[in-house]
């Protein structure tokens, strides 16, 4: 394994992805980091939905107006759903598993990229959440977060640059 720092500098935002499946023990372990991670309260709000197929990965890459078209090439996505009614901080949970989703399928060789559902549309009259809905057939009171595109890496990024740290960002005691 890894340090979290490197995998950090070598996580990128990969939108290509190799046209071969990312095997079902990998997304299982990739679900795992997921469902082990924090929620306020342990109430635990997230739900997942596993998309491997290709119609269907067509179909979420018709969910914005721009910005996913991408996942139609994915072999996998992965939507990050969470019970509102369970968490005042439903927002927080939900992105906190998706990024430990993120880092571990870095560290299996995976490349993935975060696409933004909530607060997205698909055209003016549908949210991207009810899109989604209407073919993957959610509950009501589950809210859409993003969805996580998925697969072997088709291209190459260079690792995150030092020189590029914001390091004038960081304040201590007081601004």
């Amino acid at each position: 394994m890894n340090s979290v720092i490197e995998l950090l500098r070598n996580r990128r935002s990969i939108r290509k992805y190799e046209d071969r499946p990312v095997e079902k023990e990998k997304i299982d372990t990739i679900l795992q980091a997921a469902l082990m991670a924090p929620s306020s309260k342990r109430c635990t709000p997230w739900h997942f939905i596993v998309v491997t197929d290709k119609e269907k990965l067509a179909m979420m890459s018709n969910s914005r107006t721009m910005g996913s078209a991408f996942v139609a090439n994915a072999p996998a996505a992965i939507l990050v759903l969470a019970e509102e009614a369970k968490s005042d901080v439903w927002v927080e949970d939900a992105s906190i598993a998706a990024t430990l989703m993120m880092v571990e399928a870095n560290d299996m060789g995976l490349g993935c990229c975060w696409v933004q559902v909530r607060n997205r549309q698909k055209d003016e009259q549908t949210s991207t959440e009810d899109y989604l809905r209407s073919f993957l057939h959610f509950p009501e009171n589950l809210k859409a977060e993003c969805m996580i595109a998925l697969g072997y890496k088709g291209e190459e990024k260079k690792p995150f640059d030092d020189e590029h740290i914001l390091k004038d960002r960081v304040h201590y005691n007081d601004f």
